[in-house]
């Protein structure tokens, strides 16, 4: 079994100390778009143009899983895992990758759909919002609290700003006061598609995994080609015994976004090992190293694949 292998996945990320790297991409289609980056398991945003041919970069990061999500204007938000660290970067520290998406990859609705209530947000909370993005980009991210807090104070119905606080906190390992953040959010913006996924995966966290699949099961019906709402259900459904329909979603997040931060190989290898299905379990691990170079636990993984593919006894 692979149980061994689960907990390290929030710590797979923890690459305290390391030189700092550079990212650099095009985006296909080539046209002007708005790219942001943020910190897949710490408290992480920063955002830039791409210029005409899609081409952007971010310099002074942080080893370890981003997600990059680029959003065109006439065609909406497209989002991508991508590993920043020793294993992906050549000899100056620079990671380059090229982001080919298909129309129907970009999704209408994100953060750029704004309600009438929203749009009553004041600017000194927008203010302080947009303030802390800017201190997310320092890793400043006891900073970014207090101006969001601030924020919500100024305007409780401000849900942006609310599901922002539930991620550092959800981060942070914070995850009573994620769940709090995230509701507030949801009650404030019902039709917001992020606090209705994230809350379904601090709730697997929480072990409340009835409301883990009520939230979960919305957010896949929302959005079927979300990779992050097809793993979390696919999660759920794993911790309730349904095998299965846990394999069914994992596998589908798994082509979403192979090299997704939740790292779904590792759930699918487990299930594997279950049935008996000791080649489908190697299958996926080799996948999980090729996608994860800097894994923390690489080694130990490697001693399992060669036990493995030896004859069963």
């Amino acid at each position: 079994m692979l149980r061994f292998l689960w907990p390290a996945v929030l710590a797979a990320a923890a690459f305290g100390g390391q030189p700092l790297y550079e990212l650099s991409g095009q985006v296909t289609p080539q046209e002007p778009a708005f790219v942001s980056l943020f910190g897949a398991t710490s408290p992480f945003a920063a955002a830039t143009r791409s210029d005409a041919a899609g081409r952007f970069r971010f310099k002074q990061l942080r080893p370890g899983a981003y997600t990059v999500a680029v959003f065109i204007s006439a065609r909406g938000e497209a989002r991508m895992t991508v590993e920043v660290g020793p294993g992906t970067a050549d000899s100056h520290r620079r990671v380059s990758l090229r982001l080919q998406f298909r129309d129907s990859d970009f999704v209408f609705g994100r953060q750029h759909a704004v309600s009438a209530k929203q749009l009553a947000v004041p600017q000194r909370a927008v203010r302080d919002y947009l303030q802390a993005q800017k201190d997310l980009a320092k890793h400043d991210a006891d900073s970014a609290v207090k101006r969001l807090e601030r924020a919500v104070a100024l305007a409780p119905q401000f849900a942006v700003a609310w599901n922002e606080l539930g991620t550092i906190a959800y981060r942070t390992r914070k995850f009573l006061r994620a769940e709090e953040c995230f509701r507030e959010a949801l009650a404030q913006d019902p039709d917001m598609f992020e606090p209705l996924v994230n809350l379904g995966g601090v709730l697997i966290d929480l072990r409340k995994l009835d409301e883990a699949m009520e939230y979960n099961l919305r957010a896949v019906l929302r959005r079927p080609d979300d990779a992050l709402a097809n793993v979390q259900l696919g999660m759920t459904y794993f911790q309730l015994g349904s095998f299965d329909l846990a394999q069914k979603h994992l596998e589908r997040a798994r082509r979403l976004d192979p090299a997704h931060f939740s790292l779904p190989q590792l759930l699918l290898a487990e299930i594997h090992l279950r049935r008996g299905e000791r080649r489908e379990a190697v299958e996926v691990l080799e996948e999980f190293l090729k996608l994860h170079p800097d894994y923390p636990q690489t080694a130990k993984m490697r001693r399992t694949i060669e036990e493995l593919r030896a004859p069963a006894r």
